[in-house]
């Protein structure tokens, strides 16, 4: 067959692709035959933002020669070649500033075990509504239902939690989850879940312990600059095994045996997070992608609002200097508490806090010394009292506030927090605190717990005015 008379009575972009057909459904090498003058000029005159390793066309050469080995281009390719799909893709890949507008279409001519499709495409520098607007009524209709879920309901982990039950139903899965990252601080968290019961006793066996987040971090380089990673059967596991050894030997150990990842991005190509999906049916793996591949474009701009949102919180509410919460913060909680009062009758504990000495640091060593005090004092607060219900409410006084705390906790703290002084030649706290039966009396817990806390300073000095 005159391969290349073919593709020249193309208009678009358009290749011929051999894959090569090997026992039990897979494939060898795939192949660009040949391209037609403008596919060449794509590799050879490349667009700004979609160049490739080379910009030498070669016939018949293994495609991996233009760009990094791609499972997701490989499954169209065999797809349509081999199986007579007529598919479509619209995808923005890691590795290109550009979209790319994808059809293949099965070539009924072969030679052998040797199978052909044709490969166009478009290329868009903008993301076309109407391409990614054009799926199936099923597919539109569940993310209008994911997108609803996401914004009509207040608690937005417990409805992506909803959603990806949804997910893994539609996905057939085992499990399907996000994790999210804080740019700011370059922290990973597990956003939602939902997971088989099968799946469930996997992770009671601890393989996402605490060096999954670890493992996360090595995701894109995983994805190699596509927009996904599918994985469906054996074959494709191997290639995680050679990018990700450490990966592999996880998944392989939890007995995954295909999974899908896509990176969430927001409109600025910042990295949010991901999504993977666990144990999908190989066979609806393009279906699948498809899928995930509009979803999740819709599930990062929620999840890029929320983020966003959580951090204007964060900084309104947390002092940024020791990470723990603000005066402001403590106010609201305490007008919380008195609220919840009218309801129920319970005790609360309080703590107060001072630095000794912050004062003759900062005079002697400068305000980035006493900086370092202070962030060292958080750190032994966090440490000993483990409850997000530190508050900085003054240059170096700290109050703790715990609703259902009694004598024995609160005098248990504070022998805590006076134990790890020593651990700090410039760290000793001044502590007084105090246990109200009705939290409605927290204001006068406070007030007391005050008092206490300058009696031990004004102890503090007088045991050490000889050597202050």
């Amino acid at each position: 067959m005159n391969f290349q008379e073919f593709v020249d009575g193309m208009g678009a972009m358009t290749c011929v692709v051999s894959v090569e057909k090997i026992k039990g459904g897979r494939y060898g090498d795939i192949r660009i035959v040949t391209g037609n003058k403008s596919y060449i000029e794509s590799i050879e005159k490349p667009f700004s933002g979609a160049e490739m390793l080379t910009k030498k066309f070669v016939p018949n050469q293994l495609y991996t020669e233009y760009l990094t080995r791609d499972i997701n281009f490989e499954e169209y390719c065999y797809q349509a070649a081999v199986h007579n799909k007529c598919l479509h893709s619209y995808a923005h890949p890691d590795r290109a500033n550009v979209w790319f507008n994808m059809i293949f279409l099965p070539v009924s001519y072969k030679e052998e075990n040797i199978h052909y499709c044709t490969y166009t495409m478009e290329i868009n520098y903008e993301a076309s509504s109407k391409r990614l607007s054009n799926v199936s009524g099923e597919v539109a209709s569940f993310v209008l239902e994911s997108y609803l879920k996401l914004r009509n309901q207040k608690d937005f982990t417990n409805s992506m939690s909803e959603v990806m039950y949804d997910f893994r139903e539609m996905c057939s899965a085992d499990y399907c989850g996000v994790v999210t990252r804080d740019q700011y601080e370059d922290k990973w968290s597990l956003l939602a879940e939902n997971m088989s019961d099968r799946m469930l006793e996997v992770k009671k066996d601890g393989v996402m312990g605490d060096d999954f987040y670890e493992l996360v971090k090595s995701w894109e380089q995983t994805i190699a600059g596509s927009n996904c990673l599918i994985a469906k059967n054996e074959s494709d596991m191997l290639v995680i095994k050679e990018r990700n050894p450490e990966w592999y030997e996880s998944l392989t150990y939890s007995n995954v045996k295909s999974i899908v990842l896509f990176p969430l991005k927001n409109r600025d190509n910042d990295l949010l997070g991901y999504m993977w999906v666990i144990n999908i049916d190989p066979d609806r793996a393009l279906e699948i992608k498809e899928l995930l591949e509009l979803t999740t474009d819709v599930l990062a701009s929620e999840i890029n609002n929320y983020l966003l949102l959580k951090r204007l919180k964060t900084l309104s509410s947390r002092d940024m200097l020791t990470g723990v919460m603000n005066r402001n913060e403590m106010n609201n909680d305490v007008e919380r508490i008195l609220m919840e009062s009218e309801q129920k009758s319970k005790s609360v504990g309080v703590i107060f806090t001072d630095l000794n000495g912050l004062k003759r640091i900062n005079d002697r060593r400068g305000h980035v010394a006493g900086d370092k005090v202070l962030v060292k004092a958080a750190k032994i607060l966090n440490e000993v009292v483990k409850e997000d219900a530190i508050y900085r409410v003054g240059g170096d006084e700290f109050v703790v506030i715990l609703p259902g705390a009694d004598e024995e906790k609160i005098n248990k703290l504070i022998e805590g927090i006076r134990s790890r002084n020593n651990d700090y030649d410039d760290v000793t706290f001044a502590i007084g605190g105090c246990v109200a039966k009705d939290m409605k009396d927290i204001n006068k817990a406070l007030s007391i717990a005050d008092e206490h806390m300058y009696n031990d300073k004004r102890q503090f000095y007088k045991e050490r005015a000889h050597i202050l």
